[in-house]
């Protein structure tokens, strides 16, 4: 009986003790953290709003409608909630599944004339004891300056109150502009695509030709010396006219650029020389697809293939912290920098797109502040820098 009294009372010293520590506990996060009602409430709807957006920004699926729409219910407050997509139910969270068709018809007739719609329920009729859908809510999931295709559906149990139809209103124009971010994402997505099938398609006039002509110089006088040229040749065109991956790595580059100059020293001669200075701890660094070949093409190209004598490009990669600091150089004849412009292509002809068509995806990619640096001036060479993260979230290479 005594070992009894002493295990109980040990039970509650513990239990007690547990009490004092959540107390505690309880007190030090309403000191430190949110101590008011209303600053919870705030923070517990922001809170749901991201957990709601992050998959929308995913685009509408089946998938990211069913991880949207149960936080989008708790946002709305109905019984039931549900994302439409033509004739689809993509997404349907809380009670009154039953009534999906009749949902998904008005959702359409909703869609199609761009407005709300509110039902009470005469419209949703039903015989099942149990059922409490007596009215919905149907609003387009319309974002800023678009026709909407879906629909945001909130099913009440009673006639709708005002204030459900103004919060479910709020709800599908906000989810609206989460869709629209996840569009705009795509479309830079595709133009990134597009910009890169541009670069592959400048190349192929303005080197191709000049290879082989290089190439076919060779097949008589040294056919060896042409064999590993045309193997050269074949590989940088296949890194090249890749179709996959809108990144690469920096030693990806570098090694398609090494083909490059070897080919156009092949045309030039000891007239074209080459300097690299390449930190090794940043080959890895991830950078958008044909980013660096422009630079090193329009070096050969417009600096020192208009140069009497010998002409020098150098490339150089260095370890700058959190960044890696790339530059091509060259010591030709330079530009004009009232002339030249990374506003648009320079000049008539189109020259220095290249430059900036990677100007463009630098910027897109990491941001206005990393796009391409010009130095040069006439008679003093052309100098191209950037400055590129060695870590980007959207950067997988």
């Amino acid at each position: 009986m005594t070992g009894q009294v002493g295990s109980v009372v040990a039970v509650v010293a513990v239990l007690a003790a547990l009490a004092t520590a959540v107390v505690a506990v309880l007190r030090l996060r309403a000191r430190r953290g949110i101590a008011t009602a209303m600053q919870r409430a705030t923070y517990d709807v922001l809170h749901t709003a991201v957990l709601a957006a992050e998959p929308l920004r995913a685009g509408l699926t089946s998938a990211t409608a069913g991880k949207a729409v149960r936080h989008l219910r708790v946002l709305v407050g109905s019984v039931g909630l549900a994302i439409v997509d033509g004739d689809k139910c993509l997404a349907y969270d809380g009670r009154g599944s039953h009534h999906e068709q009749e949902l998904i018809a008005a959702a359409r007739k909703a869609v199609k004339a761009q407005r709300s719609v509110v039902l009470n329920g005469s419209d949703l009729s039903c015989d099942r004891v149990d059922c409490v859908a007596r009215g919905a809510v149907i609003a387009p999931l319309g974002g800023p300056g678009g026709a909407a295709k879906a629909a945001l559906i909130a099913v009440a149990d009673g006639q709708p109150a005002p204030g459900l139809v103004q919060a479910t209103l709020e709800a599908a124009r906000w989810a609206g502009s989460q869709l629209a971010v996840a569009e705009l994402e795509s479309s830079r997505e595709r133009l990134a695509r597009a910009e890169v099938r541009a670069l592959r398609a400048q190349i192929s006039p303005h080197f191709i030709y000049n290879a082989l002509t290089a190439i076919a110089s060779f097949v008589r006088t040294d056919p060896e010396r042409a064999r590993e040229l045309i193997l050269e040749f074949a590989e940088f065109t296949r890194y090249s006219f890749r179709a996959h991956g809108e990144f690469t790595t920096l030693a990806e580059e570098l090694r398609s650029i090494d083909r490059y100059l070897t080919i156009e020293r092949a045309r030039f001669g000891d007239r074209l020389q080459v300097r690299l200075q390449i930190a090794p701890e940043v080959l890895g660094v991830g950078l958008p697809f044909l980013c660096l070949q422009p630079l090193v093409e329009n070096a050969v190209r417009h600096g020192l293939s208009r140069k009497p004598g010998v002409g020098m490009v150098s490339i150089q990669a260095r370890d700058a912290g959190a960044e890696c600091h790339i530059t091509v150089e060259d010591d030709g004849v330079g530009m004009d920098p009232a002339v030249f412009t990374l506003d648009g292509p320079d000049s008539e002809d189109g020259q220095h797109v290249g430059l900036v068509n990677v100007d463009e995806r630098l910027r897109s990619v990491f941001g206005d502040h990393n796009g391409l640096v010009v130095e040069t001036a006439p008679g003093s060479g052309t100098k191209v820098s950037m400055r590129v993260p060695k870590f980007h979230p959207q950067v997988r290479a």
